[in-house]
């Protein structure tokens, strides 16, 4: 099936009792078992149902299925929030300790989690000079548990060389993981190129209303745990908690995703609702449509944008002479996302002139909603990094940055238009002064 389709059908058919043709919402705590010894099996792992919705949801499965079909995964787990999901993600392949090797260029709060919140959990996040593969390379060493890259860095909007990040990490015998969240499976499947795991924030792009939070870690089932027992004992020897059960024997290629789910899903409890795995899975029915739209009108404003003379940069991979437009063609089919970024003639207080006087597009800290978003990310995501972290993460004082939405683009660019009219206004005065 192709991205359209899966994104409406997989995972369900309608139930049996009521044949409802909409997925139901499974508003229950706790499942009832058979016998002592059905719930006995159910908790050593030996048989396939439902025990406690913190561990898994009937609703939320059929979330987890479709993701792992869009993205070609062999299975999922949706979660709280994507930082849930990305924190997930780490601690399931380094909680005996190492290191994570990043590119620099990170949504804010990821950064923190990598370089403040993990090391007290022993584990060190390490954060390359660029995103070349070379620059990544030379980080990496046997403490090694993992290379992570933002398939479309949030905000700075660089497009990551996957299959390259890939080739390395492997050679090197760790796994590749990918946030995947501004490009979607719509645009980039990671898998195909050589990534092991997928993390989704599903609060953006694949909700896209914006009124759910949500995350999903999606596994490849590539990976060969076993093969590196050495570095990966978690998975190749016996689970105390689990009566000495061994993960990359028990699962084979779900290992990975079966260990989330039953080591930090069960006792972490970052967990999602059912009723919002119903929202997001409304969100998702239209997420090839949406994804068409976005990508359309956002060549559209950064086309206006580069044309003006108020404005003084724009940073738009979809330009020919982007130094990432290679990696547009390659992985994005040449569909530049609809995140990117901007700075106006007179710096930044121009820049806060003109995010103050947006009318229609909204001034929040969000991403891939419907609507068209803006975010100053120096002052807001990207706050608690230094100036330093915060330019090699391509985010200058002046930065705007666009999330730009499905509605008509005129009265996008007529917003922006207004805007910049405003900014421009008050620093010609001020210069004046």
């Amino acid at each position: 099936m192709r991205n359209e389709t899966i994104a409406i059908h997989a995972g369900y058919e309608p139930e049996a009792t009521t044949h409802a043709v909409a997925v139901p919402i499974y508003q229950t705590a706790a499942y009832a078992f058979d016998s002592a010894d059905h719930g006995a099996a159910l908790f050593n792992l030996e048989a396939e149902g439902y025990r406690y919705s913190r561990i898994a949801n009937p609703t939320s499965a059929v979330l987890e299925k479709r993701i792992a079909q869009l993205e070609g995964g062999v299975g999922a787990l949706a979660v709280a929030t994507g930082q849930a999901a990305l924190h997930f993600a780490f601690v399931n392949v380094a909680d005996h300790g190492g290191n994570i090797v990043s590119v620099p260029q990170l949504y804010g709060t990821t950064h923190t989690l990598l370089s403040h919140i993990l090391p007290r959990q022993g584990i060190t996040g390490r954060f390359a000079e660029s995103d070349k593969p070379e620059a990544i390379e030379k980080l990496i060493d046997e403490n090694t548990r993992a290379v992570f890259a933002e398939t479309i860095g949030n905000p700075a909007g660089n497009v990551c060389d996957i299959e390259a990040l890939a080739k390395i990490a492997h050679a090197h015998g760790v796994p590749l993981i990918v946030d995947n969240t501004v490009a979607t499976p719509i645009l980039l499947k990671p898998f195909d190129y050589g990534a092991d795991i997928a993390v989704h924030s599903l609060t953006k792009f694949l909700g896209g209303h914006g009124t759910t939070l949500g995350g999903a870690i999606v596994d490849s089932g590539n990976f060969p745990w076993a093969k590196h027992a050495e570095r990966f004992p978690a998975y190749n020897k016996p689970d105390a908690s689990y009566h000495g059960l061994v993960y990359a024997e028990r699962f084979g290629r779900t290992a990975y995703i079966e260990r989330a789910r039953s080591v930090y899903q069960r006792t972490m409890g970052s967990v999602l609702s059912p009723f919002n795995a119903f929202l997001l899975l409304q969100g998702i029915e239209t997420v090839a449509l949406r994804m068409e739209r976005h990508v359309e009108n956002a060549r559209k404003v950064a086309e206006f944008l580069r044309k003006d003379s108020r404005v003084a940069w724009v940073n738009y991979t979809g330009f020919s002479d982007s130094p990432y437009y290679p990696l547009v063609q390659k992985y994005l089919d040449g569909n530049a996302s609809s995140l990117f970024t901007f700075g106006i003639k007179g710096g930044m207080e121009a820049g806060k002139t003109f995010y103050d006087a947006l009318k229609l597009i909204t001034r929040l800290v969000n991403i891939g909603d419907a609507k068209s978003l803006a975010c100053h990310p120096a002052s807001t995501t990207h706050r608690q990094m230094s100036a330093e972290q915060q330019r090699v993460a391509g985010v200058l004082p002046e930065t705007i940055r666009l999330s730009i939405g499905i509605e008509h683009i005129s009265d996008i660019i007529e917003d922006i238009d207004q805007a910049l009219d405003k900014a421009c206004r008050s620093a010609r005065l001020e210069a004046a002064e």
